[in-house]
């Protein structure tokens, strides 16, 4: 399995946008936070949440390509479980359905990300220390809260056990630690 520094080199060979690596940055963050609630392994899970999304700009994001492009990046350099992952969090390109703990993980870890970055989007004077876990859960509930957010990706921390709340809390908690790395 590659290392921290070679999966962040691999993901700057593949992504420019400074916003997409943040993404990654804090999918990793919040997937770490996860793993540990989960008392699953913290490494394999921060790396998945690193590299979800390595194919996201070779794929211009494309609903049936995305994911299963990084298949072919990371195939041979990452375990089966991540890689799997990985291919899973857009279920869309693969048509089946995520099945396991990681896979739901993944989903809803990489997901919420985004929509705590649109939350404090939304409120530019606030940092992410500052938003609350109601906060991203009201957000979940307006009709236009983000569009490239699905609400059944956060929903399934519920799958892993991790009930909503709990999760935009850790999530929350995760990415605060790294608010510097991500400017907000």
């Amino acid at each position: 399995m590659i290392s921290r520094e070679e999966a962040i080199a691999l993901l700057k060979e593949s992504i420019s946008s400074e916003n997409m690596l943040k993404h990654c940055f804090a999918s990793e963050a919040v997937m770490r936070g996860i793993a540990q609630k989960l008392g699953t392994n913290e490494e394999e899970y921060g790396l998945a949440g690193l590299l979800h999304d390595i194919d996201v700009e070779i794929t211009n994001a494309d609903p049936y390509t995305h994911g299963p492009y990084a298949e072919k990046i990371l195939k041979g350099k990452i375990t089966e479980e991540m890689l799997d992952a990985i291919v899973m969090h857009n279920e869309v390109a693969t048509g089946k359905e995520r099945s396991t703990q990681f896979q739901h993980a993944l989903a809803a870890g990489e997901t919420i990300t985004g929509l705590i970055t649109a939350t404090t989007l939304v409120y530019p004077d606030k940092k992410i220390a500052s938003v609350k876990p109601k906060s991203v859960t009201k957000r979940m509930k307006q009709k236009a809260f983000a569009a490239s957010v699905k609400r059944e990706n956060i929903l399934e921390c519920e799958k892993i056990g991790i009930p909503l709340n709990e999760f935009a809390a850790l999530s929350l908690k995760s990415m605060a630690e790294i608010s510097d790395v991500l400017g907000l």
